[in-house]
């Protein structure tokens, strides 16, 4: 492929993010979606009610079985090898790093709710999943093909992301707009938040802690604190303190709703909510920024409808935490 004609399907790709996600969605019309959202999932991995995070189990496997399809070299322009080095190359994200990340190997959220880890890198999704996304935009199919089943944890390099929707006990909740000259993955696209892939800061097994890592996100997105996690700062660091301290007090009630596959970008998202009480979201949040490094920033009602256009990980959060939002003490907008 020529580098012109790769930046064209890339500018496609950014510009219909919903447009192709409803293509996508339509090649798996046989699989359960969650919520009658376009997102992908399991029966055992939607719980019939929400699970307080703290009982969710997380495993880990240093030494997985490789995933069948790694770097493909489908469609790239000459001289490169991966999508992610193309990408880097020839339309580069403001944020757009290969950290260390979690690759999902196992889920069960239904009867044990239990998660399984091992070691990976955030390009190993990129190199497959934005991949097949920007194959999709050129009208191809053959790597998506080969993937076969999204839901297949095995089949590709399956990184998860943690989705979560910030909703105040009155009804109101923090909404995310992706923008696509910031971002790699969901450009255009709305979505809760905060929302962060599940990466470690020091040691990957030390650091396998999915409120740590939500608590790192909301600094971020919320508040503008650095990615230093190594070395924070004096604001992250009283807002974490501070953030724990009403988390104890239950003023701040986080729970797992699900899990997910976006059929467009094979992303894999953990669907959390985090239930806050009015004056608690007050006082953490005054300082709650317009606009962060990923997009802009706003508060909507919760009242059972969604965005447009939305991320399909965020309007299943979010229809989820609707059908539930009696047994989490929300009260709609």
């Amino acid at each position: 492929m020529e580098v012109q004609e790769w930046r064209a399907a890339r500018a496609r790709l950014a510009d219909d993010r919903e447009g192709l996600g409803h293509i996508a969605s339509s090649l798996y019309n046989e699989t359960p979606r969650a919520e009658n959202t376009p997102l992908l999932t399991r029966p055992e991995w939607l719980p019939k009610t929400p699970i307080p995070l703290h009982q969710l189990q997380l495993k880990w496997n240093e030494h997985p079985p490789p995933p069948l399809v790694t770097n493909p070299p489908d469609g790239l322009p000459t001289g490169f090898t991966t999508y992610a080095e193309a990408l880097a190359a020839l339309a580069p994200p403001k944020v757009f790093e290969n950290r260390p990340a979690y690759r999902l190997l196992d889920a069960q959220l239904t009867n044990t709710p239990m998660l399984c880890f091992g070691p990976a890198h955030y390009f190993d999704a990129v190199n497959v999943g934005e991949a097949a996304a920007h194959e999709l935009a050129t009208g191809g199919k053959a790597l998506r093909n080969r993937v076969g089943d999204p839901r297949d944890l095995n089949r590709r390099p399956a990184l998860m992301a943690i989705t979560t929707l910030t909703v105040t006990r009155s009804g109101s909740y923090v909404l995310h707009w992706r923008d696509p000259a910031k971002v790699a993955h969901a450009g255009g696209l709305h979505q809760v938040m905060p929302v962060g892939v599940f990466q470690p800061v020091h040691d990957a097994q030390r650091d396998l802690d999915l409120w740590w890592n939500i608590t790192r996100e909301y600094g971020e997105e919320f508040l503008g604190t650095r990615e230093d996690y190594q070395h924070p700062d004096r604001k992250f660091t009283t807002f974490r303190a501070h953030f724990e301290d009403a988390r104890k007090q239950n003023n701040i009630q986080p729970y797992c709703l699900g899990l997910g596959v976006d059929p467009l970008t094979f992303a894999v998202d953990l669907l959390t909510v985090t239930v806050i009480e009015d004056a608690t979201f007050h006082d953490l949040f005054s300082g709650l920024v317009r606009e962060n490094d990923e997009g802009t920033v706003s508060l909507a009602r919760f009242d059972g409808t969604l965005p447009r256009p939305v991320q399909p990980a965020g309007a299943a959060a979010l229809r989820l935490a609707w059908r539930h939002r009696a047994r989490l003490g929300i009260s709609p907008g």
